[in-house]
């Protein structure tokens, strides 16, 4: 019987982490200027969440440069609009752009970024939108971030 209680606890918790809200993702972007993930959806339990970029591309970040950027789908436009306008030194990002909910460093190809952000900043049934920066590029590479749980 304490055999089998045992084993029956140890399932248990070897299941527990498999219950858990996944509170991060990576994201893939590439030289044909798209992301490899069209739509995330975060969990309400996670307190934070983490998004990984990677590109996986080989052209430097001067010529394919990408990021990613979480803004409402409603500021999406104009936010990109407006990041082009602060240039490569700003990553393509309005200093202080309060519409940028959160956003990663630009990379070039080969190159890594990850960004963490307090889930408290979305809203239930709120559409959100994330999208590279890069001059061009937010037309095509872009998702829909949710809230869910």
């Amino acid at each position: 019987m304490f055999a089998k209680l045992a084993l029956a606890a140890l399932l248990s918790a070897a299941a527990l982490p498999a219950m858990a809200a996944d509170c991060e993702t990576t994201i893939e972007g590439n030289d044909a200027m798209q992301f490899n993930v069209k739509e995330i959806t975060v969990d309400k339990s996670c307190e934070k969440y983490t998004v990984h970029l990677k590109h996986v591309g080989k052209l430097p970040v001067a010529a394919m440069g990408h990021n990613w950027v979480l803004t409402k789908q409603a500021d999406m436009q104009a936010t990109a609009t407006d990041g082009m306008a602060a240039g490569a030194d700003h990553d393509y990002i309005r200093p202080n752009d309060e519409r940028v909910i959160a956003h990663t460093d630009l990379v070039g190809g080969g190159e890594e970024s990850s960004v963490t952000f307090d889930v408290s900043k979305l809203s239930a049934g709120e559409e959100y939108a994330y999208f590279c920066s890069f001059p061009g590029h937010w037309a095509i590479m872009k998702g829909t971030l949710k809230l869910a749980g």
